[in-house]
């Protein structure tokens, strides 16, 4: 898959998507990089990491979080877009869910489209995906946490999500899955959906997996946000195993070491 002028195999090889909120109340690290010289710094570092795609987001989608309006995300957004193009080497993913906001990114010079509804919030993002020929990664969510058969009905949505990029004549081969841990579940779902990683395999598109930080992970060990740093890399080093390729994290370097490590690991098994 080409993501803006560089290749990924995903096939074969694992990649670090780096995360840059630029947005003063992310439940990670709200307003941390909320002005343009620590932003630009920020993304500087994780490249030097071994980021491979930087995601950038100008709205917290945090549980509770406030939604702004379209016309302010762009404000937002827009500047650090482009300033991130011009200084760095690097694919820029837009992480949004709203139609007129990702237009607005791929006009700019964003390469990539993270929706966190997978099409299903506004389907003018897909008809900008199709229009623009950009990879995209559709992840599962709902507005709800009720399942009856929980394995079954994530994979259907996701299949729903499809069928929609699909309708609008999105390339299958630009197409990334996320499994959603995190948004539209309860802890028992996000770690259900771990242990069956591997299943996304059905669906026959490569698999990004965005555990970075997440509550289901405090939860379970009793930890604050900025003490998850292990978790989320244990969770990485799962999602290698699992067939994971895209790992959206903070944590970059920690991140990538363990991904590289496990890659080598699973190589050496070959």
């Amino acid at each position: 898959m080409k993501i803006g002028n560089k290749n990924f195999d995903l096939k074969n090889d694992c990649y670090i998507m780096g995360i840059l909120n630029f947005t003063p109340d992310s439940f990670s690290d709200g307003g941390k990089w909320n002005d343009m010289d620590s932003a630009l710094r920020h993304v500087e570092e994780m490249i030097h990491e071994g980021a491979a795609i930087i995601d950038i987001g100008g709205e917290s989608t945090r549980p509770g979080h406030i939604q702004i309006t379209e016309e302010e995300e762009i404000e937002r957004i827009m500047p650090v877009i482009k300033a991130v193009k011009e200084r760095f080497d690097v694919p820029v993913s837009i992480d949004s869910y709203k139609g007129s906001v990702v237009l607005a990114a791929l006009e700019c010079g964003a390469d990539m489209v993270n929706d966190i509804w997978g099409f299903k919030y506004d389907e003018k993002v897909a008809e900008a995906v199709a229009k623009y020929d950009v990879p995209v990664c559709l992840m599962h969510n709902r507005n709800n946490t009720e399942y009856t058969d929980f394995v079954k009905e994530w994979l259907d949505d996701m299949r729903g999500c499809i069928d929609i990029a699909k309708a609008h004549g999105v390339s299958m081969d630009k197409i990334v899955m996320d499994p959603g841990f995190g948004f539209g579940k309860k802890p028992e779902h996000n770690l259900i959906a771990m242990h069956h990683l591997d299943k996304m395999k059905e669906l026959e598109l490569p698999i990004l997996l965005g555990t970075s930080r997440k509550s289901t992970l405090g939860l379970i060990l009793d930890l604050p946000v900025e003490e998850r740093v292990e978790a989320t890399v244990a969770t990485t080093v799962y999602g290698v195993a699992k067939g994971a390729s895209i790992f959206r994290v903070h944590d970059v370097k920690e991140n990538y070491r363990a991904m590289k490590t496990m890659q080598a690991i699973l190589r050496e098994r070959i």
